[in-house]
């Protein structure tokens, strides 16, 4: 699936730590309702894209705009970064390579949690009880619920975080995410650590998310993945882009062999 209208727009980013280079003038653009995949070896700046585009870390230059019902926000810059909750609020969310859940927690809540920033509710509210409140509360069960069904939690709702199967913690995350109903939805890493039947399972979720209406950016190392999911494969190699283009171009094209291989 391709689509003409950018949601995000990645232009002259550049990150610098320290007399470090994570990120040296990388552009791109990601469509509206593709799923693109960043990739590429160890210490790319892969990371360091998505850690600039969420609000976790100030470009040292250049600029990520953000597509917000119809009009081009500039999201992170080197003059202006959003936080991360207001990033999120505009519709953008993500899932960590090492997983972040409130381990003592149980799937529901994990779940309710990710619909605050789509919440109306005040302090009042949740003192007086107003029919208000407990209408919304009604409304953010309902959502979380359809999501753990969605990612297929539903036989263990009420279990502890911290006792689900990696491969379920994953689905957890993702459905806490997919709470704050993003528009671009970023995905760092997520096989990483799953058998082979946990992750064609996988990627036919990222499928069925993008099949939502919400655009796909994620990173992986999974070349099979890769190449099964993606409508298009940004390269990355010591913080440049390399390559960009469809999964047959880009895994035939020689600066991405020599990137993953050496050479003799």
């Amino acid at each position: 699936m391709t689509a003409e209208k950018e949601i995000l727009s990645i232009k002259s980013l550049t990150k610098l730590y320290g007399g470090v280079v994570a990120v040296n003038n990388v552009s791109f653009d990601v469509k509206e309702g593709e799923i693109l995949s960043l990739i590429g070896p160890n210490g790319a700046g892969k990371t360091t894209i998505f850690n600039c585009i969420t609000g976790l870390s100030r470009p040292t230059n250049g600029e990520i705009l953000f597509n917000d019902n119809g009009k081009k926000a500039e999201i992170s810059g080197k003059k202006k970064t959003l936080k991360p909750d207001a990033i999120t609020s505009i519709g953008i969310a993500r899932t960590f390579q090492n997983i972040r859940l409130f381990n003592n927690l149980t799937i529901l809540n994990n779940v309710k949690i990710g619909r605050h920033p789509r919440s109306k509710k005040n302090f009042a509210g949740a003192i007086l009880r107003t029919r208000s409140q407990k209408n919304e509360e009604k409304d953010i069960l309902k959502s979380a619920v359809r999501y753990i069904v969605f990612v297929g939690l539903e036989g263990s709702i009420m279990e502890i975080a911290s006792n689900l199967a990696y491969g379920d913690q994953r689905r957890l995350e993702i459905a806490r995410a997919l709470a704050t109903e993003p528009k671009l939805f970023l995905l760092d890493e997520p096989a990483a650590g799953m058998n082979p039947k946990e992750t064609g399972e996988l990627m036919e979720l990222i499928r069925r998310i993008r099949d939502m209406g919400i655009t796909v950016l994620v990173i992986e190392h999974d070349m099979k993945v890769v190449m099964e999911i993606s409508d298009r494969i940004v390269v990355l190699e010591y913080g440049k882009k390399i390559a960009d283009g469809p999964p047959e171009e880009v895994k035939n094209d020689p600066a991405v062999v020599k990137a993953y291989l050496g050479t003799d």
